[in-house]
């Protein structure tokens, strides 16, 4: 049953999370973190921080790691096949389709009322993954992985896998 459990969880969020594996990530969390329990808003944090650090779409390398976590190997393969499998269903349905209407104003008009609610999506998720690091390591050393990273990533123009393996880093020594 298991293997079920993955398959929905990550072929769900495939299905609504219009916009690639950003769009998906808060969706994901829910069903990770609230509908199954499988991680705590902490772990997922870090699982989509190591996602971010290696190349490659997140949404894929979180479905195998998670797959893999309460699966084993075969956890992982059906956690990416049902990652890939409604854009993959998708795609050989409707591209004539797509194709047909890609220029059509109500299409474009669709996407741009799509774009802030992702935005929204990705902005609570922040917020809890901040209201998790406020508790959890405490104000000073949030507001110092902030300010840190906001300079290093807007000011310095430093990479952001660069950021995140620091921000490991600085986690690994000082909060462990």
């Amino acid at each position: 049953m298991i293997y079920w459990y993955i398959f929905l969880a990550f072929f769900i969020p495939g299905i609504l999370g219009y916009g690639g594996g950003p769009a998906s990530i808060p969706l994901v969390e829910n069903e990770v973190v609230e509908r199954y329990g499988w991680l705590s808003t902490s772990e997922f944090s870090e699982v989509l921080a190591i996602g971010n650090a290696l190349p490659g779409p997140i949404a894929t390398k979180m479905a195998g790691y998670i797959g893999f976590q309460q699966g084993g190997i075969l956890g992982a393969v059906v956690g990416i096949f049902a990652t890939v499998a409604p854009s993959l269903i998708l795609m050989i349905a409707l591209l004539g389709l797509l194709y047909k209407f890609k220029d059509s104003p109500k299409v474009k008009r669709m996407t741009n009322y799509v774009r802030p609610t992702i935005a929204l999506l990705l902005g609570v998720m922040t917020f809890g993954f901040f209201a998790t690091a406020y508790v959890d390591a405490g104000v000073v050393q949030t507001l110092i992985l902030i300010v840190v990273s906001y300079v290093l990533l807007e000011k310095l123009k430093v990479h952001p896998a660069y950021v995140i393996i620091g921000a490991l880093g600085y986690g690994a020594i000082f909060l462990a």
